[in-house]
């Protein structure tokens, strides 16, 4: 489906699993981004027990920002509670997540499309009964082993890998201004053509 003609993004959505001892994984990315993006809006995120999340509202932007808390098989539930509180349409929101198949460094913003296997897409997908939302993808690589992704995704990034992903995140902070605008053909292509070089450790 086309993108909707520049809508005002009302809600960014960060995926990731709650809790310390997932903070630092690569499913956290979504996290990472929406963590980094409040404190560049002076955003306060508290605990909303009414929307399952950590949650705050810039008045500057008319937007919201939420990071579910109920794990990321269950994302779906916070999303629904304050897409329906303040009635945010799905095409208003923009959904940031890990992605497998995207290596360390690059980046893919994009309009509906496939949920990619990502249960907190699935869920999110499930609770509004739509894939029409953006969703920014944040590559975190691919252990090469399907067999291996549970566990591959619940650990942190290799050093280079981390600094790839931080080098695209502060990319995206960037581009940000342009998201706010509705300036989506912009926003994608200084997102999709600018990837971080993934710089190997020495042995």
């Amino acid at each position: 489906m086309p993108a909707p003609v520049s809508p005002q993004l009302r809600l960014i959505v960060g995926l990731g699993n709650p809790g310390a001892d997932y903070a630092k994984t690569r499913h956290n990315a979504g996290f990472w981004f929406c963590e980094q993006l409040a404190r560049e809006l002076d955003v306060v995120l508290n605990l909303e027990s009414r929307f399952h999340g950590l949650a705050g509202n810039s008045r500057a932007d008319n937007l919201w920002l939420l990071l579910p808390q109920t794990f990321m098989n269950r994302s779906g539930q916070p999303v629904r509670a304050l897409t329906q509180f303040y009635r945010i349409k799905p095409e208003e929101m923009l959904v940031v997540h890990d992605e497998l198949d995207i290596p360390p460094g690059q980046m893919r913003l994009k309009f509906g499309g496939g949920l990619g296997g990502h249960n907190g897409l699935k869920d999110i997908t499930a609770h509004l009964g739509t894939q029409d939302y953006w969703r920014l993808r944040i590559g975190i690589g691919h252990p090469g082993d399907k067999n291996e992704v549970a566990n591959y995704v619940l650990k942190p990034p290799r050093k280079e890998e981390q600094i790839a992903i931080d080098t695209a995140l502060l990319t995206a902070l960037k581009t940000w201004p342009l998201l706010a605008r509705g300036e989506y053909a912009a926003a994608t292509q200084h997102i999709n053509s600018k990837p971080a070089i993934l710089k190997k450790e020495n042995p």
